[in-house]
């Protein structure tokens, strides 16, 4: 439990003042907590992803679905984090402004029970990603290995963001999250490059 002193020093992820629902590109990325590589492994440079690997990219595909004002560019799922880029265009108008999960409710991912508005912040988008997978991995308990099993599934506190404010930067981005599984015996987000 963190105290109140932590709590206050903690350095905020977000640009202080910034309007996350406007529209805009955005790069984020989002770990798993303690950097526990549940999504899967890396194999001559590819990712192989788990079965959580693969509810994780399918919930990051239906964001559209759920957030209609929301678009999908370049991502990837790696062992213990995800890179991706979300487009925020505001288009929907009206009624459309609301959550469906278009009858289908037996798929859980992404589902806000919470919340009867649909909001269209950032924020909203990757808390609403991340329910869905979690919630998914509470309601299937598969082994990973004999160490653990997905009902300890949990993500790191929060998301890391990069506003990305021209075509120069967008495609620098693009081209690091398509480049991250060859490079990841130097990625800073692998475990064995940790420093203690």
């Amino acid at each position: 439990m963190q105290n109140k002193k932590q709590i206050k020093d903690r350095k905020l992820n977000r640009l202080t003042g910034y309007n996350y629902s406007q529209d805009g590109w955005y790069f984020i990325t989002i770990c798993a907590q303690d950097r526990e590589h549940f999504f899967g492994k890396i194999i001559n440079g590819k990712m192989q992803l788990s079965e959580i690997g693969k509810i994780t990219q399918k919930c990051w595909q239906k964001i559209p679905i759920h957030f209609p004002d929301a678009k999908l560019d370049e991502f990837i799922i790696m062992p213990n984090h995800i890179h991706g880029i979300i487009v925020i265009k505001k288009t929907t108008v009206g009624n459309k402004n609301y959550c469906s999960d278009n009858g289908n409710k037996n798929f859980s991912s992404l589902r806000l029970p919470w919340q009867t508005k649909w909001s269209r912040s950032l924020s909203s988008i990757v808390r609403g990603f991340k329910i869905g997978v979690t919630k998914w991995c509470r309601e299937n308990k598969i082994v990973l290995n004999e160490n653990y099993c997905s009902t300890q599934f949990s993500w790191q506190k929060s998301f890391y963001d990069h506003i990305i404010r021209d075509e120069k930067s967008l495609n620098k981005i693009r081209e690091y999250i398509a480049d991250n599984p060859s490079k990841w015996e130097r990625d800073r987000n692998n475990q064995k490059n940790f420093r203690l």
